[in-house]
């Protein structure tokens, strides 16, 4: 049974199952250890007063909500996602905190965007090209919609720089395998975006990485094991026994003091020539 990023086949999921994924993004983005990542860029969008931004792939669009409720963003900003039940979460969401008039979200393919040439003086992607079928498809349609000198933001993991720890060192390295391989269609794609970047007229303008590290006690940690583990069932790479006694030893591990996990997110901050 070959490995189906829950993301990229989020439409073909159960109810509940897509439940899950809207908690665990909703939580996500609640999270301090995630949320600094996101406000370390979100302010060098450089989108004039008035200015239009897309988030591509935005999910339960808890992203672009971020920005709007910003002090400093003063322009208007969309959310497209292949996802209808998303799309749905992330109006009614945007809706209950007042922000709709800031921020709206429709049903779209990041790979085949409808929306005219140059028509976004920024466009932004948070952790959706590791997950797409096409990324050089879904790069090139974000440079196309961004105005000429205008900015384009990925933001994503090296997923296979994700582990967790366990104390039989070969079953955690194995099981670190099969969570990646599980829940990323592309978990290495930020290795390969800065020889990318140049094939869609986009020139890089700058570029970091960060650890997010969670020792000793885990919450980002904890709900990317809880809402993920599942899929590497489904997958084929290990039985379910297998899967449970790997979480059981995360979940004591979080009890008695000793977790540890780690993975490096990197953002590329480019601009269209």
């Amino acid at each position: 049974m070959q490995a189906r990023d829950p993301h990229r086949y989020v439409n073909e999921l159960d109810a509940a199952a897509v439940e899950r994924l809207i908690a665990r993004l909703e939580g996500r983005a609640k999270d301090a250890v995630f949320t600094r990542l996101f406000d370390n860029y979100a302010g060098r969008l450089d989108v004039p007063a008035g200015g239009r931004v897309l988030e591509v792939g935005c999910g339960t669009g808890a992203m672009t909500r971020a920005l709007a409720r910003r002090a400093d963003f003063r322009g208007v900003a969309l959310g497209v996602d292949h996802s209808a039940a998303f799309v749905a979460a992330a109006n009614e969401f945007a809706a209950r905190e007042g922000i709709a008039d800031r921020a709206s979200f429709r049903v779209g393919d990041a790979q085949r965007l409808d929306f005219p040439d140059g028509g976004f003086d920024a466009v932004f992607a948070h952790t959706v090209l590791s997950h797409v079928a096409e990324p050089s498809a879904m790069l090139g349609e974000m440079a196309r919609v961004t105005r000429r000198g205008g900015t384009v933001a990925i933001f994503d993991g090296d997923y296979q720089s994700m582990t967790y720890g366990h104390p039989d060192h070969e079953f955690g390295r194995r099981m670190d395998t099969a969570l990646v391989n599980a829940s990323f269609n592309n978990p290495r794609i930020m290795r390969e975006l800065a020889r990318r970047l140049p094939a869609h007229g986009l020139r890089l303008k700058s570029a970091w990485g960060d650890a997010v590290v969670e020792i000793g006690q885990a919450s980002y940690f904890r709900s990317f094991a809880e809402t993920y583990a599942p899929y590497i069932v489904r997958s084929g790479a290990c039985p379910q026994s297998e899967v449970d006694a790997w979480l059981a030893s995360q979940h004591e591990a979080m009890r008695d003091g000793t977790f540890f996990a780690s993975c490096t997110y990197y953002t590329y901050l480019a601009t269209r020539a």
